[in-house]
């Protein structure tokens, strides 16, 4: 067997989706750098859930607004930070209210950094 199909077995990661309100990405990029976390990628996104909107006046006229700001983290991390990250990101992401948001775990099979052709947690 190939040492890239070896490889793939041994590491271990995890994507990390995260979709937050807006008012709380500095407060939970904070946090993820305080647990050890060196990037990320943030993404200003629009959805609906449970929330389901809410109306708004505009000149003396109300209507509805149905698909609400959001912020999308996506963060690639190892296996063993998994709990860590989603702890950090859930406590500070947190307001008690609807709308709070969704963190969604996917398995990542290989990384690979462009510039050096690094590949699994080197390349995170």
């Amino acid at each position: 067997m190939p040492l890239y199909f070896l490889l793939l077995r041994v590491f271990k990661m995890k994507l990390l989706t995260a979709i937050i309100k807006p008012f709380k990405l500095q407060e939970v990029r904070e946090a993820l750098v305080d647990v050890g976390i060196s990037g990320l990628t943030v993404t200003e996104v629009k959805g609906y859930g449970r929330q389901k909107g809410h109306t708004e006046m505009y000149r003396g006229a109300e209507y509805a607004v149905d698909i609400l700001p959001k912020i999308k983290l996506d963060v690639l991390i190892e296996d063993n930070s998994l709990e860590t990250v989603i702890e950090a990101i859930s406590k500070t992401a947190n307001t008690g209210k609807i709308g709070d948001g969704k963190i969604f775990v996917t398995s990542v099979d290989d990384v690979i950094r462009i510039r050096t052709g690094e590949t699994g947690p080197d390349a995170i």
